[in-house]
């Protein structure tokens, strides 16, 4: 997302090639087009240091794919688990289109230390969690624009290693829920999946909202239909509105103006060019630096591959919050502070404006938490849950 007006503003420029949109490719559905450039590139250096680092890549493009594939097992078989363990509530959508980015250079080294394989039993943070006599031990992950509940994989790991259960929802036309993003006309059917779960939610049952980025726009309209099935909303560098405004109304309120996100967004205009853009994708070659610039190079392979445009028309559609619904949720929000996408004071500016029970800082994280600081980013789900019903 962006930070001023000019970041949603459409331009009219053609849309490139240089979106998540791509004809399938005949090479194997794993493989990546950036990993293929690099690979014809390094074959012309015998170096030995050359082949390490195109060695080094192809592990990071197969961790990806594992850590995708653990992903989609995970859904799979939880179902069938005989422990108290939760799905991820998506849609499958055979033939989905792999995507990729252009590996671009970021200002971070990364480390070798980044090319460890993630197991799920290495990344538990041992804290002694205490869910019985909670309020509620239900997390629900809503993904932020342009990602999917594949983003959450190490934070669904972590919750549930502690004794949590936990959904995370692939919002219409996002992760794999078979939609077309540019058919999405408002925010109530972007939101649906959502609104479903809750609605099939037993009498009496409770939950914990979770929103990144533009996710927080979406719980807050389910804030205002659910308020009684809520028992806490947290806003991880999310968009955190006020009634009567729209996601672009508040990122149109500062006063500066993001370079980085105003040359990486693509508008895509289905309906033709005389009609308004239907969707917002990234040009791959900035999303690194602009989305990931703290995170692991294996969740930059994995984004890589997963990330689809954000729907327009939701971005445009102005809230309607009352005090008695939205406002009698308990709201926590979650300050990223190495955000590229939405700054710091972009989200300081959120939270003066609409103050939450209680601010929390992550310090070296980028717009991606669960990627860049999941240890952390559990540790303040945790105690957040913690924090006794009033």
């Amino acid at each position: 997302m962006g930070n001023s007006l000019v970041c949603f503003s459409p331009s009219h420029k053609k849309p490139n090639n240089n979106n998540f949109n791509r004809e399938p490719s005949k090479r194997s559905p794993y493989s990546s087009p950036f990993l293929s450039s690099i690979a014809s590139t390094r074959r012309s250096n015998g170096s030995s240091k050359k082949k390490e680092m195109l060695a080094d890549d192809l592990l990071l493009q197969q961790q990806a794919i594992e850590a995708v594939l653990l992903f989609q097992n995970h859904q799979k078989n939880a179902s069938s688990i005989p422990l108290n363990r939760s799905t991820s509530v998506v849609y499958p959508s055979p033939g989905q289109q792999n995507q990729s980015f252009t590996k671009s250079s970021s200002s971070r080294q990364r480390l070798r230390s980044d090319a460890v394989s993630f197991q799920p039993l290495e990344l538990v943070d041992k804290q002694d969690v205490k869910t019985d006599g909670l309020e509620t031990n239900h997390f629900i992950l809503v993904h932020g624009g342009g990602f999917g509940a594949w983003c959450w994989y190490k934070s669904m790991t972590l919750l549930e290693e502690s004794g949590f259960k936990v959904d995370a929802v692939d919002l219409t036309g996002s992760g794999v829920h078979s939609f077309d993003t540019n058919s999405i006309t408002s925010l109530a059917q972007y939101v649906k999946p959502l609104t479903d779960i809750l609605e099939k939610l037993g009498d009496g049952k409770k939950v914990i909202l979770v929103g990144h980025d533009f996710g927080g726009t979406c719980i807050s309209y389910v804030m205002e239909l659910f308020p009684s099935k809520i028992a806490k909303a947290i806003f991880i560098s999310a968009a955190m509105l006020a009634s009567g405004q729209s996601t672009l109304n508040l990122f149109a309120q500062q006063t500066g103006s993001n370079d980085l996100m105003r040359r990486a967004q693509i508008f895509l205009y289905a309906n033709g060019k005389d009609q308004p853009p239907t969707a917002i994708n990234l040009d791959k070659k900035l999303a690194e630096d602009l989305l990931f610039n703290q995170s692991p190079a294996k969740d930059v392979a994995l984004a890589s591959v997963s990330m689809r445009p954000i729907p327009f028309a939701p971005v445009t559609e102005k809230l309607s919050l009352s005090g008695t619904n939205y406002g009698s949720v308990r709201r926590f929000f979650i300050v990223t502070q190495e955000d590229h996408a939405i700054s710091v004071p972009l989200q300081e500016t959120m939270i003066e404006l609409n103050p939450p029970e209680q601010v929390f800082r992550l310090k070296g994280s980028d717009h991606a938490p669960f990627f860049s600081r999941p240890q952390a980013l559990h540790r303040i789900l945790v105690e957040i849950s913690q924090i006794p019903a009033i």
